[in-house]
């Protein structure tokens, strides 16, 4: 049974909001986690055919110059691919992200083998006392360090892999939930908040 500790964390940037609209990703950064411990990281620029506009260069950081000398979102995505491999999938705000990576796979002819959760859904239900459930207010609400810079796609997959296993070491402690399985996860992103406690002790 694949183990919630044991997954690929994965942020993108974007030219916008919908890859159906044309949008292409820019930016790939991803942290893989093997049984609790970082293990691997990922990130590349990636150039996709056009010029982005000024609000995408002020909002991440990365500028039409940059882009450049960047490869492809094809020839990443190849290199992506090899690094994800069949590992399970985690995203702050997934279903962004997911479709984003489904697309730029479906492009190189290649589908993701692993199963996709979100950090924000289950922060919803770990985290309920949170002021938000953004990942900065995450970040600052856990104690993390912060040592970098938001709307960056590596830091945000690193950010976002400190968080969940932030989370997974919350539901051991108040759960008693050790070793928990990546299925559970995504059971709990669709349970109702009030039912988070009788769903995990349901599950003892």
């Amino acid at each position: 049974m694949s183990r919630a500790d044991t997954v690929v964390v994965l942020d993108f940037e974007t030219t916008g909001l919908s890859p159906g609209m044309g949008d292409r990703a820019i930016e790939i950064g991803a942290v893989r986690i093997e049984n609790g411990e970082v293990t691997g990281r990922f990130q590349e620029l990636m150039n996709p055919g056009r010029r982005i506009d000024p609000f995408i260069e002020g909002y991440t950081g990365i500028t039409n110059e940059m882009l450049v000398t960047a490869d492809p979102c094809e020839v990443v995505m190849e290199r992506f691919f090899d690094f994800m491999g069949s590992s399970n999938l985690v995203a702050h705000n997934a279903s962004f992200d997911q479709r984003f990576l489904d697309a730029e796979l479906a492009r190189i002819s290649q589908r993701r083998s692993g199963d996709f959760t979100c950090s924000m859904l289950l922060a919803r239900r770990i985290f309920q006392d949170a002021p938000n459930h953004r990942l900065s207010c995450l970040v600052d609400y856990a104690g993390i360090p912060m040592d970098g810079t938001f709307h960056r796609a590596l830091y945000d997959s690193e950010m976002t892999a400190k968080i969940w296993l932030r989370m997974l070491d919350t539901i051991g402690d108040r759960h008693g939930i050790f070793d928990a399985p990546f299925a559970l996860m995504q059971k709990l992103c669709k349970t109702p908040k009030k039912s988070v406690h009788t769903f995990l002790a349901a599950y003892l």
